[in-house]
């Protein structure tokens, strides 16, 4: 018990803050024995451990001694023996070299004695001039005879090194006597084996010259001795064959440090390359492949070598091929590109192209079928692989700012520009000569009824295979895109018998590979039912899908749908719509190309099933593809209906992105599911608009109804909608709202330095991330407006309206907290704060537009809320009037009629054949012209603010017919069909400010004009500024049969700009303004292989790149007021309706019995 009882037994706890150690501090007690501390016990374990260590050294050090010393001796012994050997083979050198002398009477004064005893004490001397020496005088000293030789060479490999500089000299002397026999020696003899070790002494030495210092005159006899041996020994030397080619390639890049090779070097070296190459053995490819990795391995050999010509010349192309292709294949560690880095494997790529064009427009190496095949999947290996180095390298000299359709859209620094000869091989990939050609490697022949699925199966893998060659050059060569496209369209096969009399006639591409295409189960799969899209594209799904078919097989199958699917966009922009609808089964060589590529109607009909599945799966079932089944804001189709939320600001930011995109479809890198998607969706839409205009399917063939509840739909597409305004609302800004960044980020690189360079790249890429994350999230959780926004047609137009009034009505209550216009008039009228000023206008009858613009613009979005006008006559009197709508109404109806009008002298918009309105495309040019009569200078204050002005004005009335559009007002306006197929085309990219959705067409070009739609467009300029009719030419460059270079045509094009004089403000002066369609155009003749690709950049030209500032001005007013989301939901006639009703005839017996009075 201790002195006092506290209540509690415990000894109480010391805490020592010291740091101290208690028991080493305090003195020991006398008598007490102190138990040993922690830290004695680990000192006597390591004193223990360390004596042990000690005792196994002394027991190991004998032994290893002996080991040591017998190596030593070993190896002394060797030396000794060597250099017997050696002092043996200079005295056998020196008896020759006398005894030459001697026979030829030039050196009876040399003392024999005296030039042994030279040579012997050579050895001790760290010079080789006195070696040297006697080699140049022993030089033109042959042996013999063949025993002779023989016995030299069996004792020189005995001793010689390739790193002892006296052994190489030796060598060279023997090389130099050797290739003086002039005897074919027979490989199966006792040579055999002493030569091929004497190549391998060779090949030793050439790799070692840089140590041994190898003068150049005896690099040049050892070439000379290795090419004979090569041809003499090829299916010895062919196991050896890496080592012989790395010798090669050291010699040249040896060369390239110390002294290039002369014209005889090079010679030389070419023929040691071919000497192995050129025999035709079974260890060709063998040979070939150490041809590939170990001499393909320097960079510029052009450039050494003087030219690959030569090599060329010796080459054959199908072994060569075949080595590629099987170094490529191998999936182990010595696979190509595990062992090159990226500037090796483009030098390598750009030498197989070399090789393959000199063998197919050589008559030496014909090219056969074989060959062929193999060159498309080397390609595609080595391009697939070097995509991206291409895609940023090749044309470094621009900023690298992908197009529209690329899958990355971040612009990138400039890169390090490709070497002149790589970047001129490469680029051959891409003309039009080799793309056109691509369908000419394979034939295509009917099917016999014994063999029918064996060659289907025959004909799709053959698709396959030139669908990722077409795949890939499409990936590394994004700026060429439309270019490659075109000319993969304007392809063909050899021969397609067709017919009932089987004649034979070219398949056009188009065909070919819809044919390919449409055989595939994963087509037939889709377009049954929209499901099966969901289980191929799913990662998981896909594995799983792998017991009823291969994955390879998959892979094939979605390559041909993938290239059609990139190729069948072409066709629809060079195709009328006469061509389209009169597709045939049957080919005539007297129609045109187009239509000879017209799928037929039936055909078309099945794509759209197919397309339209597809398309339904990848936005319906979003998550699902993506690979994960649980997202927090849809965890079931009821979630839609219900009252609150079920995601909130902090779960969103704390949610994992979803990333469908980063799923691969078909492993085709960088063809992810967002670019399919894109893609589909672009395709869909575009044969549906020429469904719209021309109409060949029925009304209820792209109705999608029965997917979904369509009693319910309406209630849930709201619910989705006010889902999409709180996620945006939470992370603050819209993604699509940031519209000066991409156009900063272009030229960011230009300002700062390498490290602030990388932390803006950094930013960015976050930047771009958060957005995509954004969007996916979006994508996930609003399936149904996602359909509505990109594939409208799905649902019929009356629901489509409904769902419009609605968005309308919850932003007016999202905004003014009610629907009423008069209720919202009061509360401002009673709030204080004065709002309603900024919405009260005077506005005079003779200048509605003006006034309205000078008091409205600055409103803004302002411009949702009700306005209240007051209208004052020519006596400046206001009219007296309640505005209950009536005069709002009147008002916008007169403002719209007055900006829209063709004799009000604005000139914003003009009227085609049709009377129908567009964007005047010149009218930034007549404001600069007008500007440059007054003398006003350009990119002055004044200046730019004519232009800044011109341009609010057409975002003004887009504001206009926006104001009408949300108040449910119909106005007597009519515009083109194309200009709004952009209203409809923006909204599903999200930016109301870019036509980025809009592709322009030939239709399109013939609702602007139709004389330059019927006739060549340099000629109608030409025409229309002397006032002749277009017609009288009747030229038809698209279908013209002859050729179209005597017309003199360039990739330019002539605008005619029409202005007023200054003084007289009279429109009666013409100006024409020549542009380039194309850099460099005015170099570029048309022809008849690109006049499509012409005729592609005039309809781009006119429709998007003319107009562009226009009309982007005035669809971002348009979209300032209606969400460029909500004008995606219907097409470019639906459009019209809304904006100014329908136009069919009234019925007026319907109208009498449905009235009551």
């Amino acid at each position: 018990m201790y002195a006092s009882f506290t209540g509690n037994a415990r000894r109480p706890r010391k805490v020592d803050l010291s740091g101290r150690n208690a028991k080493l501090s305090s003195p020991a007690s006398p008598g007490v024995k102190q138990p040993p501390s922690s830290q004695t016990s680990s000192k006597t374990l390591a004193n223990a451990q360390a004596e042990r260590i000690l005792r196994q050294q002394e027991r190991l050090r004998p032994p290893a001694a002996t080991a040591i010393q017998r190596s030593w001796r070993g190896h002394k012994a060797r030396q000794e023996t060597r250099n017997a050997w050696r002092r043996e083979w200079d005295r056998r050198e020196a008896d020759a070299s006398i005894s030459h002398c001697e026979h030829t009477e030039t050196g009876a004064n040399r003392d024999r004695d005296a030039l042994y005893q030279e040579a012997k004490r050579s050895k001790h001397q760290d010079g080789d001039d006195m070696l040297v020496g006697q080699y140049q005088e022993a030089e033109t000293s042959p042996y013999r005879d063949e025993e002779h030789c023989l016995r030299h060479l069996r004792l020189l490999v005995q001793f010689a090194s390739s790193r002892n500089s006296q052994d190489v000299y030796r060598l060279c002397q023997f090389a130099q006597r050797f290739l003086y026999l002039h005897q074919v020696l027979d490989p199966t003899s006792i040579w055999t084996f002493p030569l091929l070790r004497l190549s391998k002494l060779i090949t030793a030495a050439l790799k070692h010259q840089e140590i041994t210092e190898l003068p150049a005159q005896s690099r040049d006899v050892l070439l000379q001795l290795l090419s004979g041996l090569a041809e003499t020994i090829p299916k010895q030397l062919a196991s050896y064959s890496a080592q012989y080619f790395d010798a090669l390639a050291e010699t040249l890049i040896t060369s390239k440090s110390q002294t290039l090779l002369d014209t005889n070097g090079q010679q030389l070296l070419e023929a040691a390359v071919l000497g192995l190459l050129q025999p035709d053995n079974s260890n060709s490819i063998a040979v070939y492949e150490g041809f590939i990795t170990s001499f393909l391995r320097v960079p510029d050999i052009p450039g050494l070598l003087g030219s690959l010509e030569a090599l060329a010349k010796g080459i054959h192309f199908a072994p060569f091929c075949a080595a590629m292709n099987n170094l490529l294949s191998k999936s182990q560690g010595d696979n190509l590109f595990q062992l090159r880095g990226r500037d090796e494997m483009l030098w390598l790529l750009a030498y197989f192209i070399f090789f393959r064009r000199f063998s197919a427009t050589g008559k030496k190496l014909p090219s056969d079928e074989t060959s062929d095949a193999l060159f498309v999947d080397v390609i595609s290996k080595l391009v697939s692989y070097l995509a991206d180095e291409i895609g940023s390298r090749v044309d470094s000299s621009v900023i690298s700012v992908p197009p529209p359709d690329a899958v990355s859209t971040a612009p990138q620094m400039p890169a390090t520009p490709l070497p002149d000869f790589v970047r001129r091989e490469i680029l051959t990939l891409a003309s039009q000569e080799n793309v056109s050609r691509l369908l000419t490697f394979v034939n295509i022949k009917a099917d016999n009824d014994n063999n029918a699925s064996d060659s289907s199966e025959a004909h799709n893998h053959q698709a396959s295979k030139l669908a990722i060659y077409a795949l890939t050059l499409l990936r590394a060569f994004p700026r060429r895109g439309d270019e490659i496209r075109m000319w993969l369209y304007l392809g063909s096969t050899n021969e397609f018998r067709h017919g009932r009399d089987q004649k034979e006639a070219p398949l056009p591409a188009i065909k070919y590979y819809f044919r390919a295409a449409s055989q595939t189960k994963v087509y037939n799969m889709i377009k049954s039912d929209p499901r099966k899209a969901v289980d191929l594209l799913n990662p998981d799904a896909a594995r799983r899908q792998a017991c009823t078919t291969s994955i390879p097989s998959m892979r094939e199958q979605w390559q041909v749908i993938l290239i059609f699917l990139e190729l069948y966009p072409i066709v629809l922009k060079v195709m009328d719509d006469e061509e389209f609808l009169t597709g045939a089964s049957s080919i005539s060589d007297s129609q045109s190309w187009t239509r000879q590529s017209a799928l037929t109607l039936a055909s078309v009909k099945d794509l759209t099933i197919f397309l339209k599945n597809l398309a339904f799966s990848m936005y319906w079932n979003a998550s699902e593809i993506a690979g994960t089944e649980e997202i927090e804001s849809t965890e079931s189709i009821a979630g839609y209906f219900r009252g609150t939320s079920t995601a909130t600001a902090a779960n969103i930011r704390d949610e994992k992105p979803l990333k469908p995109g980063d799923v691969h479809v078909a492993g085709v890198p960088g063809m992810t599911v967002d670019y399919l998607k894109r893609m589909v969706t672009g395709l869909l839409r575009m044969i549906y608009e020429r469904d719209s205009r021309r109409r060949f399917l029925s009304n209820d063939h792209w109705l999608m109804t029965q997917w979904f509840e369509m009693d319910r739909f309406i209630p849930a597409v709201v619910q989705e909608e006010e889902e999409k305004h709180k996620i945006q609302e939470s992370y603050g800004k819209d993604p699509d709202d940031d519209e000066q960044t991409d156009e900063e980020e272009r030229h960011d690189y230009l300002i700062g330095t390498q490290r602030t360079q990388q932390v803006r790249n950094i930013e960015r890429l976050k930047r771009q991330q958060k957005k995509a994350s954004r969007r996916r999230y979006l994508e996930s959780v609003t399936p149904r407006l996602e359909i509505l926004q990109n594939m409208p047609f799905f649902i019929p137009f009356s629901t489509r309206v409904q769902i419009f009034r609605h968005f309308v009505q919850l932003d007016q209550l999202r905004r003014r907290g009610t629907a009423d216009a008069d209720m919202w008039r009061f509360a401002m009228m009673n709030s204080g704060r004065g709002e309603m000023g900024k919405h009260r206008a005077r506005v005079h009858r003779e200048s509605i537009f003006d006034d309205a613009y000078d008091q409205y613009y600055d409103l803004g979005e302002g411009l949702k809320e009700p306005i209240q006008i007051s209208f004052v006559d020519k006596f400046d009197t206001v009219e007296e009037g309640i505005d209950g709508g009536g005069v709002t109404k009147e008002f916008l109806t007169s403002v719209t009629n007055e900006a829209f009008s063709s004799k009000n002298g604005l000139d914003l918009f003009i009227e085609n054949d049709q009377h129908l309105l567009y964007p005047n495309p010149m009218a930034l040019d007549e404001r600069k012209e007008l500007l440059s009569q007054a003398e006003i200078v350009q990119d002055s204050a004044e200046w730019n603010d004519n232009m800044r002005d011109l341009l609010r004005r057409f975002e003004f009335m887009g504001r206009i017919i926006g104001k009408c559009l949300y108040e449910g007002i119909l106005v007597d306006v009519h515009f083109a069909g194309f200009f709004l197929l952009k209203w409809a085309l923006t909204g599903g990219s999200g930016s109301a400010s870019k036509e980025s959705g809009y592709r322009a067409n030939l239709n399109d070009l013939r609702d602007l004009d139709e004389e330059l739609y019927q006739g060549i467009v340099s000629y109608f300029e030409k025409c229309r500024l002397f006032k002749v009719k277009a017609n009288a030419f009747k030229l038809q460059l698209k279908n013209y049969p002859g050729n179209v270079e005597d017309f003199s045509l360039n990739f330019e094009v002539t605008d005619t700009l029409f202005y007023r004089e200054p003084q007289t403000y009279d429109q009666s002066l013409q100006k024409p303004v020549t542009r380039e369609l194309r850099p460099g155009g005015s170099q570029i003749p048309v022809t008849n292989e690109n006049r499509l690709v012409y005729i592609s950049y005039i309809a781009r030209h006119r429709l998007q790149v003319q107009p562009f500032p226009q009309t982007s001005a005035f669809l971002k007013g348009l979209g300032t007021i209606i969400s460029p989301s909500w004008l995606s939901m219907f097409n470019q006639n639906e459009l019209q309706t809304l904006v100014g009703g329908d136009s069919s005839k009234i019925d007026l017996a319907d109208l009498r019995q449905n009235t009551q009075y």
